[in-house]
C-alpha cells in the first residue's frame, strides 16, 4: 500500500490531483485508514497508469471516467488502442522536432499562421462531445475516432496543404467541416452502415434468405439466369426497404454500395467470413450485372471522356464533356449538402495528375494515360470556366 504522497512522488501527479480524482469518482483509494489517510494498492496504480495514458492523448477527464466506468471497458484492448494513438502522436512530435532542427539550421520553413490547424481539431473534439452517438455509429467507438484525429495530426502538413488548395484557407476548410457535420453525407453513411449491419447480422429475414441462396455455390456463373434472378431480387428488396436506395439518387448510392463488395477490405473480409472465401467478389459481380444496378451518370461521363485518349484534352469536344462532369459533381454535392470548397474541381484535377494511387486505378479502369488525360481536361476547364 502507498500513501497519496508516495503515489505522487512515484508518478509525478500532484496530491491535489489525486484528491480530485477521488472526488469525481475516477480513482478511488484502495483503503482509507481510521485517521483518514488514503492508501493505494498495485491495482489502483495500474488504473492510475491507464488514466495517465488517456490524459497523454488529451482526452478530457469526464470522457476518461465514462470510458473506464463503462461495463464494456476492456483494459487490454484499451492499452492496445492507446499504444496505437501514442505511436501516432510520437510520429507527429518527431515531425515537429525535425522541423525545429531544420529551422535552427536556417532552412526554409512553413508559415505556421497559414497552416494553424488548432481550430480544425477543436471542431473535431466538439463534435465528439456533442454527438457521441453519431461518432460511435460512424467510427465504431470513441477510441477509433480519437485514432482518426491522431492520424490527422500525424499528417497535418499534408492535410493543411490540400485544404488550402481545395478551400483557399484553413479557416474556410474548418467552416466547411462544421457545415459538413450536418450534411446529408453523414446521414447517407449511417444508412449504408444500417444496410451493411443488417446483412451481416441477419436482421432482414428476406435478405438473409436471398444472400444464403446466392452464395450456396460460389462456383456458379454470376451471369447465369439462376444467379441473376436471385441477385435481381436482392437489388429490388434493398431499394424497397432501405432509405438510402429510395432517395432521388438511390440508384447511384446502390451502385456504389455494390462496388464496396470488391473494393473495401474490411467489408470483403467480413462477407467472406460469413459466406466463404471469395463470396464478397462473387456477390459484387452478381449484383453489378443486374439490370437494376444502373451506372451513375458521372460514371458514364468518365467513360465518355476517356473513350479516345488520342484526342486533345483541351478541344471543344472534350471540354464540353468536362463541363458535364463539373455539373454532375455539383449536383451530387448539392444533394449531399456538402461544402467541398471553391476549387474542388481544380483539386480533383491535380489529384488525377499527380496522385500515384489515383493514376494507377484510373489507368487500369480506362486505359494507360487516362488519369492524366482527365486531369488535364478538368484542370483546363476549372481554370477557364466562368461558372
Amino acid at each position: 500500500m502507498r500513501t497519496v504522497k508516495q503515489v505522487s512522488d512515484l508518478t509525478g501527479i500532484s496530491v491535489r490531483a489525486l484528491h480530485y480524482y477521488d472526488e469525481i469518482g475516477l480513482l478511488k483509494p484502495s483503503e482509507i485508514t481510521e485517521s483518514g489517510y488514503r492508501l493505494y494498492d498495485d491495482e489502483a496504480l495500474k488504473t492510475l497508469q491507464q488514466i495517465l495514458f488517456f490524459k497523454e492523448l488529451d482526452i478530457p477527464l469526464k470522457d476518461v471516467k465514462e470510458i473506464m466506468l463503462s461495463p464494456y471497458f476492456d483494459k487490454m484492448q484499451a492499452l492496445k488502442n492507446q499504444k496505437k494513438l501514442l505511436l501516432l502522436k510520437s510520429k507527429r512530435l518527431n515531425g515537429l522536432i525535425e522541423l525545429i532542427n531544420k529551422t535552427l539550421k536556417g532552412e526554409n520553413t512553413m508559415n505556421f499562421k497559414e497552416f494553424d490547424m488548432s481550430e480544425y481539431y477543436n471542431v473535431l473534439d466538439e463534435f465528439k462531445i456533442e454527438h457521441e452517438d453519431k461518432v460511435i455509429k460512424m467510427y465504431g467507438s470513441i477510441d477509433k475516432y480519437n485514432e482518426f484525429i491522431e492520424k490527422c495530426k500525424s499528417k497535418e502538413d499534408e492535410i493543411a496543404k490540400d485544404a488550402i488548395k481545395q478551400y483557399g484557407s484553413i479557416e474556410k476548410f474548418t467552416i466547411a467541416l462544421k457545415k459538413n457535420f450536418n450534411s446529408n453525407a453523414l446521414t447517407l453513411e449511417e444508412q449504408y452502415n444500417k444496410f451493411k449491419k443488417d446483412c451481416l447480422e441477419d436482421k432482414h429475414p428476406k435478405l438473409k434468405e436471398l444472400y444464403e441462396k446466392l452464395t450456396s455455390d460460389l462456383s456458379k456463373d454470376t451471369s447465369s439466369k439462376e444467379i441473376q434472378e436471385i441477385a435481381e431480387e436482392i437489388v429490388n428488396t434493398a431499394k424497397k426497404d432501405y432509405e438510402a436506395f429510395k432517395s432521388d439518387r438511390g440508384d447511384d448510392y446502390w451502385y456504389y454500395m455494390v462496388k464496396i463488395y470488391s473494393l473495401l477490405p474490411e467489408w470483403i473480409e467480413a462477407v467472406d467470413k460469413k459466406y466463404g472465401s471469395g463470396a464478397s467478389k462473387f456477390i459484387g459481380e452478381a449484383l453489378k450485372k443486374c439490370p437494376s444496378t444502373k451506372l451513375p451518370k458521372i460514371e458514364e461521363l468518365y467513360k465518355k471522356i476517356t473513350l479516345d485518349l488520342s484526342k486533345d484534352p483541351y478541344s471543344k469536344e472534350i471540354q464540353e464533356i468536362a463541363h458535364e462532369i463539373a455539373n454532375e459533381i455539383e449536383k451530387q454535392n448539392k444533394a449531399l449538402k456538402v461544402d467541398v470548397g471553391e476549387n474542388y474541381l481544380g483539386y480533383i484535377a491535380e489529384t488525377y495528375l499527380s496522385n500515384t494511387t489515383y493514376i494507377k486505378v484510373i489507368d487500369k479502369k480506362y486505359g494507360n494515360g487516362a488519369s492524366k488525360f482527365v486531369g488535364k481536361a478538368l484542370k483546363f476547364y476549372s481554370e477557364n470556366s466562368n461558372s
